[in-house]
């Protein structure tokens, strides 16, 4: 049965978001949060893992209402998951929300400011510590919000599953595998979730999928050892010198790509929309935008958010510390492809291949990598249309829309083994430094988004009946 929301006022669950915040509630927990040392980059971690979901994670969302179980990995040797339901009716909407409880290692020697990693520690409006940003404060925010909306009127009014897990900072091991064995008990009808930053910290921020991401080596072996430069420069063909070419003809000295297979298809009206007078970098610590790199024709927030991009990452020959006048033998680089939905990448060896061959450059071998796939929810979903509105009446002003994050999350999960629309509302900023020493959230702009969070999950409520269901 549908629930009854007892009579409440919205505006008294926002300022009680605010006053969990003001009181010191919400940093209390996550200061517990923060000081556990979920590195999962660290084989040593697998107890503090299994920690922060059977002692942090679980208790707390038991206590408001969530029934809590913790399944193993199914890749042997990483993180546990966590799923936890609260079903308030059947015939209700169900609600999926993810978060990640690991970190990037603490890096503790570098830390400058605060108190270190694994100590919560306010300077001004700055709260440090490891994983206030990358994502325990996220989904902090998250679990408060669902707390002030059960608190103001004992009922959510929807249905909600949690999936936490535990290895997103070692590229989610065994989440696509996890899921896939789960589906029938992650099963909902939309992803709600925070990662990653705002497109600035005043701008409140939704964004739909991410750009997908693949590296591959390309390696040039001429010969065993190196030769004489002098008695062998001009009869022998230098590795390092043909692979810079090779590269220069899959993206120029401007950063375009130049192979068609591997360029985006047309950027998509309601996509172009939506990107239409944002504004990327320009903030302090920033560095600054290159005016002429990249597609020509397109604004710095096409070119980031609905285009594709190749990288160099890395490129050796020879030896760079301590070069002799020698030929090399041998020359390798790493490349690097952000690519936006639609882009035909299951064929990338495939294109690569063929393109070099026609360039003269068949002997250079080629590997590719993991592949993340890109993701892009539409812009006029009704979710999407939903989640725009709830968060312009908390804050005032309409957030941005980013079609898609230009850097890469796991959403390809969600979005096609799970089959969701993927609506995400990021809590942190982009000088947050995470993933660096003195990573931290800033105090404005978590009591800002506790607020708009409540709203958001009280409109939920309110409005379940008129929110799409899925049909399968």
């Amino acid at each position: 049965m549908s629930a009854v929301l007892a009579p409440a006022a919205r505006g008294n669950a926002l300022q009680a978001a605010l006053a969990h915040f003001d009181s010191g509630a919400f940093s209390q927990d996550l200061a517990r949060r923060v000081a556990m040392r979920t590195e999962s980059q660290d084989p040593a971690s697998g107890p503090a893992l299994q920690a922060y979901l059977s002692d942090e994670m679980a208790p707390t969302l038991a206590a408001l209402g969530f029934t809590c179980t913790l399944h193993p990995n199914p890749e042997a040797g990483f993180g546990p998951f966590l799923i936890a339901h609260r079903h308030e009716g059947d015939t209700l909407p169900t609600v999926l929300v993810y978060g990640h409880g690991d970190v990037i290692r603490g890096q503790d020697a570098s830390w400058k400011r605060g108190q270190g990693p694994w100590v919560l520690a306010q300077d001004g409006e700055r709260l440090y510590g490891r994983g206030t940003a990358d994502n325990k404060g996220q989904h902090s925010i998250n679990i408060a919000a669902l707390a002030q909306v059960l608190q103001q009127r004992g009922q959510l009014g929807f249905n909600v599953k949690w999936l936490i897990e535990t290895g997103e900072e070692a590229g989610s091991p065994g989440l696509a595998a996890f899921c896939a064995q789960q589906r029938e008990a992650l099963r909902a009808d939309v992803l709600i979730a925070s990662d990653g930053p705002r497109l600035r910290r005043d701008c409140a921020t939704v964004f739909l999928g991410s750009r997908g991401t693949v590296n591959f080596d390309l390696t040039l072996k001429a010969r065993e050892g190196g030769h004489h430069s002098g008695n062998w420069g001009g009869l022998l063909s230098n590795p390092a010198v043909v692979l810079a070419n090779a590269i220069a003809s899959l993206v120029d000295g401007r950063g375009v790509i130049r192979v068609a297979a591997l360029r985006p298809p047309p950027i998509p009206a309601n996509v172009r929309a939506a990107l239409a007078g944002l504004r990327f970098g320009g903030d302090p610590g920033d560095p600054e935008v290159d005016p002429g790199w990249g597609e020509p024709g397109l604004s710095p927030a096409e070119r980031v958010i609905a285009w594709n991009t190749l990288e160099v990452l890395a490129m050796v020959a020879g030896n760079p510390q301590h070069p002799v006048n020698a030929i090399p033998p041998t020359a390798r680089a790493t490349m690097h492809m952000r690519f936006v939905p639609g882009t035909d990448i299951a064929r990338l060896h495939e294109h690569l291949a063929t393109h070099l061959a026609a360039q003269g450059f068949g002997d250079i071998g080629i590997e590719v990598g993991p592949v993340m796939a890109a993701t892009r929810l539409d812009p006029d979903n009704a979710w999407v249309r939903f989640t725009l509105a709830s968060i312009q009446r908390s804050t005032g002003r309409p957030p941005v829309l980013l079609p898609n994050l230009g850097g890469s999350l796991p959403n390809d999960v969600f979005a096609d083994i799970l089959g969701l629309p993927t609506v995400w509302v990021p809590h942190s900023y982009p000088a947050c430094s995470q993933h660096a020493p003195d990573e931290h959230l800033l105090v404005p702009v978590v009591r800002e988004a506790l607020a708009l969070m409540t709203g958001l999950f009280w409109d939920l409520g309110e409005q379940a009946a008129t929110l799409p269901r899925r049909q399968d």
